[in-house]
């Protein structure tokens, strides 16, 4: 009954967040800043900007110099200071999912500092600490949109933070995080506490949020056996996230090296999975799983270890975005398959306040961006540990 109550207040708060924040409650504008006329002048102009791009689908990145949209009535300038790199920023460049305009800027777990905000900001003032994730707008009307999940925009308006068709860019899409600044409307940026670095917190802006989601949505109690497949940059954070919520944890993985640093992070045991085989032990063990993996893989195999009518939920995207699932094997399992995407503005707001205030911290490498290539061969090669962040200053 407790967790019921508990459950039901955390949307209570999610939506009405989301009502509030979505900008439908009527306010006096002001603004936030002193603006003399040359300010407001600047404003009105394109933002200069560089950054690194992919210029072609070789997955290589090159220094390149853009220009940003003028700060908009509802835009925030954000100076980057940080930018995390997330295998899906791979996968798009090399246009996995899809032929990809050019130049490009990835890059959507962006932290930084408010620069400068539009007349009708309320949300944010000069000097804030904010983030920016995987989307930058949506059409804030639909149902989805007022109740904190424009991810799922009902009417497919959702804008992602980089390729995605913008005519407000002058580049014709939208660019991420690997550069200096951003524009971004205020809707779609958080806020970042003072209690967490800004370097920390930035995974947050998408593995963070595209683990704790389906986590909280699984509503698994206190003790229960959860599995987390795939331990990368996603997957480390799923562990920490779901020992922080008292579940007993194992942990799937390929790697060898990982083990001692899965511990670590409070996993109860460490499955290496070098052979399909090694899951036969854990067959009906599980109370639910997550997999990070962002590959093919054999997912009737790994549900196995879920028990009967169990969840397992996959978020790991594979190239193409198509997973080929063994029907007969999914079935044999009675294990209840779904996917899930990031999460909603409000629910990104919570995971950062969330982690902030019980020290969940990503486990991250901080290098320059003249190492972005060869940290991309990394992460393609598994090696990272467990998240590169990119400091902004060197672009």
């Amino acid at each position: 009954m407790q967790l019921q109550r508990n459950t039901m207040e955390r949307r209570k708060f999610i939506e009405q967040t989301a009502i509030a924040d979505a900008g439908f409650i009527i306010a006096k504008p002001f603004n936030n800043f002193s603006q003399d006329q040359q300010k407001i002048k600047d404003m009105s102009k394109n933002i200069p900007s560089r950054g690194y791009a992919a210029k072609d689908a070789s997955g290589r990145l090159s220094p390149w110099t853009f220009e940003r949209r003028p700060v908009g009535d509802n835009d925030i300038l954000i100076d980057i200071k940080y930018a995390s790199i997330c295998h899906s920023d791979i996968h798009q460049m090399r246009g996995d999912w899809g032929k990809q305009p050019y130049p490009q800027v990835p890059g959507h777990e962006i932290v930084g500092i408010v620069a400068a905000v539009g007349k009708n900001v309320t949300k944010f003032k000069v000097g804030d600490r904010a983030g920016v994730g995987c989307m930058v707008d949506s059409c804030m009307e639909c149902e989805s949109c007022k109740h904190g999940e424009e991810h799922y925009c009902d009417h497919g308006a959702t804008v992602f933070t980089y390729g995605a068709p913008d005519k407000t860019s002058p580049s014709g899409i939208t660019q991420g995080g690997y550069s200096n600044n951003i524009v971004v409307r205020d809707h779609f940026a958080v806020h970042i506490p003072d209690h967490i670095k800004l370097e920390d917190a930035a995974p947050l802006l998408c593995a963070g949020i595209t683990t704790y989601s389906p986590l909280m949505n699984a509503r698994f109690k206190i003790g229960d056996k959860v599995g987390v497949a795939g331990i990368g940059g996603l997957g480390h954070l799923a562990v920490k996230l779901a020992v922080s919520k008292g579940a007993e944890v194992y942990a799937f993985t390929t790697s060898p090296s990982k083990v001692k640093d899965i511990l670590a992070f409070g996993a109860k045991e460490v499955i290496v999975v070098d052979d399909i085989s090694k899951l036969k032990p854990y067959r009906k063990k599980l109370d639910y799983m997550i997999s990070t993996i962002p590959a093919q893989f054999d997912v009737a195999a790994y549900a196995s270890t879920v028990k009967p009518f169990g969840h397992f939920t996959q978020v790991g995207m594979p190239v193409g975005f198509e997973l080929t699932l063994s029907n007969i094997g999914l079935a044999n399992t009675r294990v209840n398959f779904n996917a899930s995407l990031i999460g909603g503005i409000p629910e990104t707001q919570e995971v950062v306040h969330y982690c902030a205030d019980n020290k969940i911290i990503p486990s991250i490498q901080v290098i320059k961006a003249q190492q972005i290539n060869e940290a991309w061969t990394k992460v393609l090669n598994k090696e990272a540990r467990y998240r590169f962040v990119i400091d902004a200053a060197s672009f």
